[in-house]
């Protein structure tokens, strides 16, 4: 699910801190339910680091979320976003990563390196603070662990979903071309492709 930022918050990604202001008001946002799950989200930056999208992937239970890296990147392909961010909370408050928060890690920046998406960075945040894969080093670490290689046949078919994906994109434009050029609403060209108002308004 597509996160709405206002115009404050498309804003130039720095360093970590700035993203962290803009993950803490979304979280914030939330009722306090369900700020007592586990929610994860993937952030997609342009070439200039700009905050192009925030992409609610899964919302979970209180110490898990599910996210699968077709989820992760097909936002980022729509987008035509270079770089992506990793965000999590944790309910609980503990910002340590744990074991399957590095590997999943490690996996995902594998996917994005291959299909040209970098992740640069996993923030884990709380209501009120977050900690920085990049900033602690794991990133770099990650980086160079060798875990999690892609195989060919992976390859093969993270090729085939990328392609697919680019194709549906650019039907979908086609498609919302044609009925703005019929004097169609953004409303109704928004139900019928899926696409954002935002990328409607840009054609």
């Amino acid at each position: 699910m597509n996160v709405r930022l206002s115009k404050e918050q498309k804003i130039q990604v720095l360093n970590s801190t700035h993203i962290y202001k803009v993950m803490q008001q979304v979280l914030l946002r939330e009722n306090k339910i369900r700020r007592n799950q586990e929610h994860f989200w993937a952030v997609g930056l342009d070439n200039a680091n700009k905050n192009l999208f925030i992409e609610l992937i899964g919302l979970g239970a209180v110490n898990r979320v599910n996210a699968n890296p077709p989820d992760i990147f097909r936002m980022g392909i729509y987008k035509l976003a270079v770089k992506m961010i990793l965000v999590h909370n944790h309910p609980s408050g503990n910002l340590t990563p744990s074991k399957a928060d590095k590997d999943f890690t490690d996996r995902i920046l594998k996917v994005g390196k291959l299909i040209d998406i970098e992740v640069v960075d996993h923030l884990i945040i709380s209501e009120e603070k977050y900690i920085s894969f990049a900033d602690e080093g794991i990133i770099t670490e990650i980086q160079n662990s060798g875990l999690f290689e892609i195989v060919d046949r992976e390859k093969k078919d993270l090729e085939e979903w990328r392609i697919k994906t680019e194709k549906e994109r650019s039907v979908k434009i086609d498609i919302a071309k044609k009925l703005k050029d019929q004097g169609v609403d953004i409303d109704t060209i928004k139900k019928a492709t899926n696409l954002t108002k935002w990328d409607i308004k840009k054609l």
